[in-house]
């Protein structure tokens, strides 16, 4: 009877030349399942640097468009000529249509406009882990299996959860205690300040907090914390204002 293997990580490369968004990007990595941070290089030269060395551990490399000794989009192209095994996401403030057509046109994987969301950057991995396990483990696909594998088909969106019908172990008196501290906080909260404003311990409230991102009612972000450590904070999206109207 065959049985599953567990397929090692994939590793990923962060360019980046601000070395604290570097590390925040670096620490969603390493806290989501199936990913490890190979290098992180805050020029083209360390880029170039790494791949030379490691690059055969490199699944995926995070790419900059603003770079001090290269031009984001010429180390791109780069790229993709000497790694074809290598898929590459542009992460940059750059919006102009022109930086991001020939993004698009050099094959990306995705391009994400900064600042970005934890949630975002969170699709973007699962979606490449799915694509290249499902692209693993076939010889052949049909246009219906590629087209679920390429998520071209837009999926309805998924039911919210009522409160009258939670999953077992959300509260809804709970529930609502959480989210009226979001609605009463200017900025994002972290699990301890929700914590402290509704008077639960810390775990209860980031269970709870992870429930309502997993309902797109929570935006979770990362962010930097006093200590300088990155930390995820929550904040109330429009979505959950409106389930909170009806609590």
């Amino acid at each position: 009877m065959a049985t599953d293997v567990l397929a090692p990580p994939y590793g990923i490369l962060v360019v980046e030349d601000d070395f604290r968004i570097a590390e925040i990007h670096s620490a969603f990595i390493e806290q989501s399942d199936g990913f490890r941070v190979v290098g992180m290089a805050r020029s083209g030269s360390e880029a170039r640097a790494v791949m030379a060395e490691r690059g055969d551990e490199v699944a995926l490399i995070l790419l900059d468009a603003y770079l001090p000794d290269v031009e984001g989009l010429t180390l791109l192209w780069d790229l993709r000529r000497q790694y074809l095994h290598v898929d590459i996401v542009m992460v940059t403030a750059a919006r102009e249509v022109e930086t991001i057509s020939e993004a698009l046109r050099s094959g990306v994987f995705d391009y994400l406009i900064k600042p970005i969301e934890a949630a975002r950057l969170h699709q973007m991995l699962a979606r490449f882990r799915r694509e290249r396990e499902a692209l693993a483990c076939r010889n052949e696909m049909s246009q219906d299996e590629l087209d679920h594998v390429l998520a071209r088909l837009t999926p309805a969106p998924a039911p919210r959860a009522s409160l009258s019908a939670l999953p077992k172990g959300i509260d809804r008196l709970t529930l609502t205690s959480v989210m009226e501290a979001l609605a009463a906080a200017s900025t994002p909260l972290t699990a301890m300040q929700v914590a402290k404003a509704m008077g639960a311990s810390r775990s209860t409230a980031r269970r709870y907090l992870e429930f309502l991102v997993a309902e797109q009612s929570v935006n979770a972000e990362l962010g930097y914390g006093d200590v300088g450590r990155p930390e995820r904070r929550y904040r109330l999206l429009e979505r959950g204002s409106e389930w909170l109207s009806v609590t």
